[in-house]
């Protein structure tokens, strides 16, 4: 559905080309900011007079996030961002970035210009993950992380993962996710059921999800199954939260304590996602 903003450009470009040529290119910048990326590149195609407020520096350093600056000082490549328009800037943080020595990915969405991130595993808190009894840090080629972290052996299994608000995107819905997969060492979680929460402030979300599923299994109402990515892995709802305008911290928790010997879970880490 086209925003307001959208139907008053369209409308305005339809009845009246000529008056929206008319205006200085500050001023067709400064409209387009209060649209979209999507909108602009759109409206960079209505006409060639048009195209170079669509793409100036005035209206895509309004589409970077106040803080771009502190994530490109964090970026493990920096060097590779040397950008000459804050457009083709843009479009490159639309694009996967390493940060804090490679254990955070950050991005941009294209369409919305809305952050998201993944926490490593190593930026995740997992019980007994430093014993190599328990689990094993290895380097996976697949992973867009140095190293994930396989499961050998536990009965008590739980992940921890913290964000703090102020560096999302703010006033946006955000799903949290598991990033994993499945070795074909696995033994004990099949249809094992974990307890999920995402905690903001007195705020609890909480639900049950499957970690490992048989297809042909009957699936219960109300628990979340994993499902594949389109960069191979696989993902599981953990919950869902607003991240308002405040600074608080996102506490995102899978447990299962159910005393069953339970291995083969490989870990890549936690995204925080917009939610649509």
């Amino acid at each position: 559905m086209e925003s307001k903003t959208q139907q008053q450009l369209v409308s305005f470009d339809d009845e009246c080309p000529t008056k929206i040529e008319a205006l200085a290119e500050d001023c067709v910048s400064k409209i387009l900011s209060y649209t979209s990326p999507a909108d602009a590149c759109r409206f960079s195609m209505l006409s060639s007079s048009l195209r170079s407020a669509a793409d100036s520096d005035l209206l895509w350093r309004s589409f970077l996030p106040s803080d771009h600056t502190h994530i490109l000082s964090r970026a493990l490549s920096p060097l590779t961002l040397n950008s000459s328009s804050f457009k083709h800037l843009f479009h490159a943080l639309s694009h996967p970035l390493l940060l804090d020595a490679g254990n955070i990915s950050f991005k941009l969405d294209k369409s919305s210009a809305q952050k998201s991130y993944i926490l490593s595993a190593r930026e995740l808190s997992i019980t007994w993950s430093n014993d190599p009894l328990y689990w094993c840090w290895r380097p996976a080629p697949e992973s867009r992380f140095k190293e994930v972290v396989e499961l050998r052996t536990v009965s008590w299994l739980e992940i921890q993962g913290k964000i703090e608000t102020k560096i999302l995107t703010q006033n946006t819905s955000y799903g949290a996710y598991l990033i994993m997969k499945i070795s074909h060492r696995e033994y004990g979680l099949d249809s094992v059921v974990c307890d999920v929460s995402v905690q903001l402030g007195n705020k609890v979300q909480s639900g049950r999800v499957y970690l490992c599923k048989k297809l042909d299994e009957k699936k219960d109402e109300g628990i979340g199954i994993p499902r594949r990515r389109e960069d191979g892995w696989m993902e599981v709802e953990v919950g869902e939260f607003l991240s308002g305008e405040g600074e608080e911290v996102v506490k995102i928790s899978l447990m299962e304590v159910g005393y069953r010997l339970k291995g083969g879970l490989i870990v890549e880490g936690l995204e925080e996602l917009i939610y649509v």
